[in-house]
């Protein structure tokens, strides 16, 4: 690459820097997601038979369900302060 378009991409904001903080952002919410996911399928699962036997735990199984999703949450935060220094 010549000294010119190096300077181009370096004015435009675009380079491998900026291209692994997207990467990483990705990443943050994508694995997060899927924690998330692996982890209510199995929660989910467990609450469905705790509910079937006692109904009146539905509200702490809601809430036991709802708990992984602060993973995603997280992530989200995490990409949104990658993707303000891209």
């Amino acid at each position: 690459m010549g000294a010119g378009a190096q300077q181009a991409a370096q004015a435009a904001g675009a380079g491998t820097g900026a291209g692994l903080l997207g990467v990483g952002a990705g990443l943050a919410i994508g694995l997060g997601a899927v924690g998330t996911g692996i982890a209510q399928s199995r929660i989910g699962g467990a609450a469905a038979g705790v509910i079937a036997e006692r109904p009146e735990m539905f509200g702490t199984m809601l809430i036991l369900l709802v708990i992984p999703e602060t993973l995603v949450i997280f992530g989200f935060v995490i990409a949104f302060f990658l993707y303000g220094k891209i």
